[in-house]
């Protein structure tokens, strides 16, 4: 279940309200993920739990806005943003865009092609994420594990496909680029997407197509054997933060244990300050990049 927080100016005072009347209180589980939409336009995050016949959550998630999502030790799923939809007043019926995953808000299957993928294995002791580009590109992705052990990189983008997107796998909507397709998706060959005898690591080599992907997204798969370098590891990491339109050096924070903690490109680092400190801490950018 997805619990929202939204970070507009306009509603700045209820939340630190909110916040004192319940003396900081953060939503209990195993492991945390903070969803974040720093994207211009809104977004309807989709996520779906592996092995459970494809039924998922979804939510939206304006411009500033993120909400947590409670994922218990053994989750393994993914996590990508839908653009351009249109729900009815019941969240019932839409058509999205991109990473269209049913009817409804909630997730009934796989988001559509192309899409921009967040990948967990959460393990007692090991979790393995990654961000893959093997299904396309809808928008940039980042991971990022807060205050975990071992390797927890941050997994994702330095820039957006859209604008450099080969015109043959450009996805178009009002002339603009929505979305751009994998080799595999747009060729259908064995090739491009590692089957029959491109079947192996050896064979299955990356093209100037997965190049141009991994270009602006280093830190992600980009072809169906480029998993082995970019899934990633990390013990011990309570939260993370899947951030949508958001670069691998960009700073970023999630609340844990009444503390702010805050990753960056370099690690990451908890601190633990006034309720009121924190909560301008995260307001004044917010709002400066609102009023301009």
């Amino acid at each position: 279940m997805a619990h929202h927080h939204s970070t507009t100016p306009q509603i700045l005072f209820s939340i630190f309200i909110f916040i004192i009347a319940s003396g900081g209180k953060m939503y209990a589980s195993a492991k945390n993920i903070t969803i974040v939409n720093v994207c211009k336009e809104t977004v309807w995050p989709g996520i779906i739990t592996h092995g459970n016949n494809y039924r998922g959550d979804g939510f939206t998630l304006k411009p500033g806005q993120s909400a947590s999502y409670g994922a218990t030790d053994g989750w393994s799923g993914r996590i990508w943003a839908r653009t351009g939809c249109n729900f009815n007043n019941n969240n019932s019926t839409s058509t999205c865009q991109t990473g269209n995953c049913g009817p409804s808000v909630n997730c009934t299957g796989p988001g559509d092609k192309p899409v921009t993928i967040a990948e967990f294995t959460l393990g007692a002791d090991i979790d393995y994420y990654d961000v893959s580009l093997v299904d396309g590109f809808n928008v940039p992705v980042m991971v990022k594990p807060i205050s975990g052990k071992g390797n927890c990189s941050t997994a994702g983008c330095d820039g957006d496909m859209r604008q450099k997107c080969p015109s043959e796998l450009a996805i178009k909507a009002n002339e603009q680029v929505i979305g751009c397709r994998s080799a595999c998706d747009k060729f259908n060959s064995d090739e491009y997407c590692c089957t029959g005898a491109y079947g192996d690591l050896t064979s299955c080599l990356p093209s100037n197509y997965s190049k141009s992907f991994k270009q602006v997204c280093p830190a992600a798969s980009s072809y169906a054997f480029d998993g082995r370098t970019s899934i990633i590891t990390c013990s011990g990491a309570q939260d993370y933060i899947v951030a949508f339109c958001a670069s691998r050096n960009q700073t970023v924070c999630s609340y844990r244990d009444n503390k702010l903690d805050c990753t960056q490109s370099n690690g990451s680092k908890a601190f633990s300050q006034s309720w009121l400190k924190l909560l301008l801490m995260l307001a004044l950018p917010l709002a400066i990049q609102t009023l301009f």
